[in-house]
């Protein structure tokens, strides 16, 4: 109630980006001051339950509900997320150089659409700013993933360069990582999700991985790939293939689309990627297609569109193990994610679940 009464009402009078710098930079300062994480778990937090609890690639995760990337680019309030009741967060994403993005404005709000869209075109303070805002960050109570791309400049032909460059300069900092081949704001990006330029990549990627795995004497460290929802069936087909044999751990399905169908809001002839409600359903159908292509043996970790605990309930019973939040949570403030864990409890009850892990896929049975 606090952010809805309270929060919201000023926030959305801000300037979107504003709003967003101001809750990033918030959050970072409570966590700095004494009792002031406890103060957030508090008011916040998620109670953890055994029916919710998962272990995934060798991590724990308490519940399944994570941030997304693009709202702590530079891993500068990890504590303060850690605290709200997420499962795992993701930070970035972060290229090896700094770069400012895209031109101002680049974030606009639709809120008849329940939607946002962003260009913000990878704004970040490279990686080894990154690296210091992890160290100062200490002990963390959740995993974190980094997620990873390339600088603007950095042709696609060179792009495995700068994805290597961010695992050798993060691997020590991050629980898992995530290759962003799907932001519609870098220009060509999305091309490298397809045929031999991602076989490319993710070779370099695992061979990265396994060369600091070496070095610095780990088990190793997971990496997922996160897909767009706008590839066609055969498109995806081909994609999901090149993944499953490149052997890397997992998908996230998915970014956000350049599809506008059926939005109402004056800012959707904005361009650049959407996110939120209208998602919902397309992101489903990509988990669902995902898992049945790879027969339910790579985790997915499904985002798009989660408003409720049937929005992620429907995208677990389609395949996905874990799933993320962004649009639903600048709408709905931290109370979501009380909202959700304790709805998909009641929804694993009623359908004679005793786990989680029992609905994961359910719909394919």
């Amino acid at each position: 109630m606090l952010y809805k009464k309270i929060a919201k009402p000023i926030l959305f009078r801000m300037d979107p980006e504003k709003a967003h710098h101001l809750t990033i930079d918030g959050l970072s300062a409570v966590t700095r001051f004494p009792g002031g994480a406890q103060l957030l778990k508090s008011m916040y937090g998620v109670q953890n339950s055994p029916l919710m609890n998962q272990r995934i690639w060798g991590l724990e995760f308490a519940n399944p509900v994570g941030l997304a990337a693009g709202l702590d680019k530079n891993a500068k309030a990890v504590k303060g997320f850690s605290q709200l009741g997420f499962g795992f967060m993701e930070v970035g994403t972060i290229t090896p150089k700094p770069q400012p993005g895209n031109e101002l404005p680049r974030l606009f709000r639709l809120p008849e659409d329940r939607a946002l869209i962003n260009r913000m075109g990878f704004n970040n303070v490279g990686t080894d700013e990154m690296a210091h805002n992890l160290q100062k960050t200490g002990k963390r109570a959740i995993p974190v993933a980094i997620n990873i791309g390339k600088n603007k400049t950095t042709p696609n032909e060179q792009a495995e360069e700068d994805y290597r460059a961010c695992i050798r300069d993060l691997y020590t900092y991050g629980d898992f990582f995530v290759v962003n081949i799907s932001s519609p704001n870098t220009p060509d990006l999305r091309n490298l999700q397809h045929g031999n330029d991602l076989k490319r990549l993710l070779d370099a990627v695992t061979a990265e991985m396994q060369l600091q795995q070496t070095k610095h004497a780990h088990t190793g460290k997971p990496v997922l790939v996160k897909i767009a929802p706008d590839l066609t069936d055969d498109e995806l087909e081909l994609t999901v293939h090149t993944i499953k044999d490149s052997g890397v751990s997992g998908i996230i399905a998915t970014n956000t689309t350049l599809s506008r169908a059926g939005l109402v809001h004056a800012n959707r002839s904005q361009a650049g990627g959407l996110s939120g409600r209208p998602l919902t359903e397309r992101s489903t159908e990509v988990i669902r297609r995902v898992y049945q292509l790879t027969e339910g043996k790579l985790p997915i970790i499904g985002a798009g569109g989660i408003f409720t605990a049937r929005d992620a309930y429907d995208k677990i019973r389609a395949g996905a193990s874990l799933v993320e939040v962004y649009t639903g949570l600048i709408y709905e403030g931290p109370g979501i994610l009380t909202n959700i864990n304790r709805g998909l409890q009641d929804l694993l009850q009623k359908d004679g679940y005793t786990h989680i892990s029992q609905a994961i896929g359910a719909d394919h049975n």
